[in-house]
């Protein structure tokens, strides 16, 4: 897998670069917020490569109950972990922006509550997933947990069409509602932040196989002092 993080880790220097020039060389400057709007690119990207990660979570719980496969649980908490870094970028920006449009950190708006919920969702995910005992009976709780803890996604998405909310509503119907300049620097953000995903999830996966194997070394080597 090494010759994988190498390829994308390649991609993603390049789209870095390109996607912090398009943000701040090419994208226009919105004309009522000004400068602070460029703030929305790491946010909108970091809320949707959040949201595709807890997906992933999803998927990786099911496919973990149907087949008891390792690799699934891994997964899952690979993504779940990197989910929860890109929700905690979505809160930081939404409230640096928030500070500069709406005069205050924080509001209680739908939509924000329901991301701090999230946020504290897939926290205790990770803790769960922490836990001692026996590894197959964790695996199984934590992946009916992923499934359930989904629920909140849509919600978080939904929520300022659910209830008044003074959230902007970027995506509509029609689709996004931005300028050409605006929505080749969205879309451009979106590809970098995903390759980063796709790297970090590599990255993560690699390293908790390695841990878990380690841990089973140990596990032999304990019981064979035992029985000596």
């Amino acid at each position: 897998m090494k010759w994988i993080n190498r390829i994308l880790l390649i991609c993603l220097l390049f789209c870095m670069v390109g996607c912090l020039y398009l943000i701040f060389g090419y994208a226009p400057v919105e004309k009522t917020m000004g400068v602070v709007q460029k703030i929305f690119y790491f946010h909108l990207s970091s809320a949707w490569i959040g949201f595709f990660a807890f997906f992933v979570v999803f998927i990786s719980g099911v496919a973990y109950l149907y087949t008891r496969g390792e690799r699934w649980e891994l997964m899952a908490l690979a993504s779940a972990e990197i989910g929860f870094v890109y929700t905690t970028i979505v809160l930081i920006t939404g409230s640096l922006w928030a500070r500069s449009i709406w005069n205050t950190w924080w509001s209680w708006d739908p939509r924000l509550t329901t991301t701090f919920v999230l946020w504290f969702i897939y926290l205790a995910y990770i803790l769960l997933q922490g836990l001692r005992g026996k590894v197959e009976n964790r695996a199984r709780l934590a992946a009916v947990y992923g499934i359930i803890a989904f629920i909140n996604v849509p919600m978080v998405f939904f929520s300022i069409r659910w209830w008044r909310a003074i959230h902007p509503v970027v995506i509509t119907g029609t689709g996004f509602g931005l300028p050409g300049g605006m929505l080749d620097t969205l879309l451009f953000c979106l590809l970098t932040f995903s390759i980063l995903y796709l790297y970090l999830l590599n990255l993560r996966y690699q390293g908790l196989k390695l841990v878990r194997e380690i841990d089973e070394l140990k596990e032999t080597v304990n019981n064979i002092r035992r029985r000596i």
